[in-house]
């Protein structure tokens, strides 16, 4: 089942991108950084470049995808988000994007006091930042069942 990985271009974004392509049948990347898509189409995601502030973009990027990944922090990290005022803004924008590209699962990653807004937009994991990277990564592959990496 597809899935796609909001803020793809993040730390945690990367690594959870690597995590889950060994198992995925398809994996699909949102990115601001037009500088990452060539290492990410490398792993054979697909990839889509753009301001994550603009919904209608992320809801055609992840339209026929099972599960979106969400990383909070593409929205705090001071990139551009020309369509947006705030982060809350800009996670309101991608839960009504994945709920209307009818996704069966949002997986939030972010830290203590970030993540999505109410409603939610699918029935969703929230995961909470405490350890490294790899381990956030490992932890989503686990839960959409795409743990085939050693951790």
């Amino acid at each position: 089942m597809p899935v796609i990985v909001i803020g793809a271009d993040t730390a945690v974004g990367e690594a959870t991108v690597r995590a889950i392509v060994p198992a995925a049948a398809e994996v699909r990347a949102f990115i601001s950084d037009a500088r990452r898509a060539g290492d990410l189409k490398a792993q054979g995601v697909k990839v889509a470049i753009g301001d994550v502030s603009d919904f209608s973009h992320i809801e055609a990027a992840a339209m026929n995808c099972f599960c979106a990944v969400l990383v909070a922090e593409a929205a705090l990290d001071g990139r551009d988000v020309s369509f947006a005022d705030d982060r809350q803004d800009v996670w309101e924008g991608w839960a009504a994007a994945v709920r209307n590209a009818g996704l069966q699962r949002t997986i939030w990653i972010g830290t203590e006091g970030s993540g999505p807004p109410l409603p939610r937009p699918t029935p969703e994991v929230a995961i909470v930042v405490p350890g490294g990277i790899e381990e956030t990564a490992a932890e989503v592959a686990e839960l959409e069942g795409l743990s085939s990496i050693p951790t």
